[in-house]
């Protein structure tokens, strides 16, 4: 049973909460997106808050609780209260894929899985619009951020639900959303494969939306060289296990779902230029528009190439991060 989470006294005001909502599986960039978010959390610049799902993959949340617990344990917290992992109940079942099954299934010297995890079915997760709705009660005011790099389906029902615009507009700072292309260009994936969801979404959401199009992400990429160098603090990482699956090393991967994390929680360290502010409209096949408006609350990432070394050695020293023993948790 889902439980809600407390709120912390107004004087212990902690740091931002970042609501982190996936299609894990389909890239690595989610998975690294993830990693970004766990150094950021370690280095106390942020908090997640809650991990949900857009897709019904139990391989998938299996995967974002192991993180969970190798993280904990890393840092030396108690692994027996990790947050239960959302997960949709309307979205697609995807494939168990590589970067997912490999890590899950690796075996110790004893027999034992090497990265543990406790979903076997859907009743070890949380219904993943419940797990929102409950973190951004438990936020304080103006102290969350919402981090979505799959398709709108979960939000768009959570805009479905009674006062939930209301209780969005008091809790959320801003959305950071990877889907869409800018200032044109093709259906992106998180954006065709649901419509109805994104068309909802830049149509109702209350608060701003920064979206991170399909040709940043294109345009940064991972360093294969950070895989095998950086994360060498342990001797098994689920991250690396993970990216060697995705398919034959050396590569260096688009990092679609990172940048939105990154301006996340550093949106004014200049990493990126915003466009000017307008409103960004789907159309019927899935593509974006963005039409200039003054009073318009969306706007979009765009790279500035003289920031570009600068990105991706962020990306990789915080996803890389060893963790450090954090101070008492507080929402």
């Amino acid at each position: 049973m889902l439980r809600g989470f407390m709120q912390a006294p107004e004087q212990e005001k902690p740091p931002v909460g970042i609501l982190f909502d996936s299609d894990m599986a389909n890239s690595i960039d989610d998975a690294l997106a993830l990693a970004l978010l766990y150094g950021f959390d370690s280095k106390h610049e942020a908090r997640i808050v809650s991990v949900s799902l857009s897709q019904s993959g139990l391989k998938a949340a299996a995967f974002c609780e192991a993180l969970a617990r190798f993280y904990a344990a890393a840092a030396g917290r108690t692994v027996e209260r990790i947050r239960p992992i959302g997960l949709s109940v309307d979205g697609k079942i995807s494939e168990d894929t590589p970067l997912l099954t490999v890590p899950l299934s690796k075996l110790n010297a004893q027999g034992a899985r090497v990265y543990e995890h406790r979903i076997q079915k859907s009743n070890d997760t949380a219904d993943a619009v419940a797990l929102i709705r409950n973190a951004f009660t438990a936020q304080h005011d103006q102290n969350c951020i919402v981090v979505l790099v799959g398709p709108a389906n979960n939000l768009s029902r959570v805009l479905g639900l009674p006062g939930a615009k209301d209780l969005i507009s008091r809790k959320v700072r801003f959305l950071a959303f990877a889907g869409g292309a800018y200032p044109t260009g093709p259906p992106e994936f998180n954006i065709r494969t649901d419509i109805p969801a994104a068309k909802k979404l830049f149509a109702e959401w209350p608060t701003r939306i920064v979206a991170s199009g399909y040709e940043v992400g294109k345009a940064l990429l991972f360093p294969a060289t950070s895989i095998e160098k950086d994360f060498a603090w342990t001797s098994e990482h689920p991250i690396v296990d993970a990216y060697r699956a995705q398919k034959q090393m050396p590569y260096d991967a688009p990092t679609w779902a990172m940048a939105p994390v990154l301006y996340a929680v550093r949106p004014e360290q200049g990493y990126f230029k915003l466009s000017e502010p307008g409103g960004i409209r789907v159309l019927d096949d899935g593509r974006t528009r963005f039409k200039p408006s003054p009073e318009g609350q969306h706007r979009y990432l765009i790279l500035d190439p003289a920031q570009k070394e600068r990105i991706i050695r962020t990306y990789t020293e915080i996803a890389s991060t060893k963790p450090a023993p954090a101070p008492h948790q507080q929402n």
